[in-house]
């Protein structure tokens, strides 16, 4: 799959990425260090464990990772996973859901990144 046809299918904005790194094989590269970022297994792991802070903090890393790579679909579930953490001190089960959602929108999205050309 090519960097664009990963953009469609992963609901990214292509044209957006392209404007800021100008080539595919920086795209590649930058998308590549997405699947070894921490973040996401740091929110899971720190959900579970109800240290609500720290899954704050993993939510918004993962948040300007996918922003700073235009990878709209993840970046906005984990936008939402930002605010519904923020300020909140205490696990609450209303967490799940949007949890659910980044869990989707990162398996679709490393994926895509994972069958890159």
């Amino acid at each position: 799959m090519t960097v664009e046809e990963c953009y469609a299918k992963m609901g990214g904005d292509y044209a957006d990425v392209m404007s800021r790194l100008r080539t595919d094989e920086r795209v590649k590269r930058f998308l590549l260090k997405v699947a070894e970022d921490a973040s996401f297994n740091n929110l899971c792991e720190n959900i579970a464990a109800h240290n609500i802070e720290e899954a704050f903090r993993a939510a918004h890393t993962l948040k300007g990772v996918c922003s700073n790579l235009s990878l709209i679909m993840l970046q906005e579930s984990a936008s939402a996973m930002t605010e519904m953490l923020r300020g909140k001190t205490e696990y609450s089960a209303e967490f799940e859901p949007y949890l659910d959602r980044v869990k989707e929108d990162y398996a679709v999205t490393v994926d895509c990144i994972k069958n890159l050309d």
